[in-house]
């Protein structure tokens, strides 16, 4: 009998690029459950975000104890490249094409296929949500940079009240782990946006959008 396939959707995505960038993980085990994972990443150019999205796809997979897995992305040149059909030449790729072909032995066998953007909607989407929450918190909310890196999540100060801090801060977490570290289902992209954005309204820290 056949091990059962995992799938999952990923996508990265850079303002600028390079300029500020995100990556999204859509993964779906067999068992039905989902498992979203998305975070800044800093400034970085599009190709970057892609392949900092298959190698956390890959150890999120790995995590789960996924075998067999099938990768979309709408990136060809991913695609292509862990495919063996183009050479990586670019030098800032190269150390994530190693680390996402190390991470690919972990499994019996992954599989990758480009699609096109309609086709990886939730992944790209999720990313873009991801780089929007980050840019309107900035702009809203400064963080500090006191806090050491190892600390608890860095205070937001100026202008929020305190609840709206805690909660965004909780919201923002689980956008980037997607509940994926205490085993429970994440919420889709739509319900982490709307949440979010309705916790910002709620506050009076943003307007609402057109």
């Amino acid at each position: 009998m056949s091990e059962p396939t995992a799938t999952v959707h990923i996508d990265g995505a850079s303002r600028g690029n390079p300029g500020p960038a995100a990556y999204a993980v859509v993964l779906r085990l067999p068992n039905q459950a989902t498992y979203l994972d998305s975070e800044p990443i800093g400034r970085a150019t599009n190709n970057v975000a892609e392949y900092t999205a298959l190698v956390r796809a890959l150890e999120l997979a790995s995590e789960k104890g996924v075998k067999v897995l099938t990768v979309f992305s709408d990136s060809e040149l991913l695609v292509r490249q862990m495919n063996g059909e183009y050479r990586v030449k670019n030098a800032d790729l190269q150390e994530l094409y190693a680390e996402a072909q190390a991470l690919r032995k972990r499994f019996d066998r992954v599989t990758l296929t480009h699609v096109r953007r309609e086709a990886n909607a939730e992944a790209d989407r999720l990313c873009n949500v991801t780089l929007d929450c980050e840019k309107q918190l900035r702009k809203t909310a400064p963080v500090s940079r006191e806090a050491e890196p190892s600390a608890a999540p860095p205070r937001v100060r100026g202008g929020a009240p305190e609840p709206l801090e805690e909660e965004a801060v909780a919201l923002l977490n689980a956008v980037a782990k997607s509940w994926a570290g205490n085993g429970a289902a994440a919420p889709s992209a739509v319900e982490v946006w709307d949440r979010l954005w309705a916790l910002l309204d709620e506050h009076g820290v943003l307007k609402k959008r057109k």
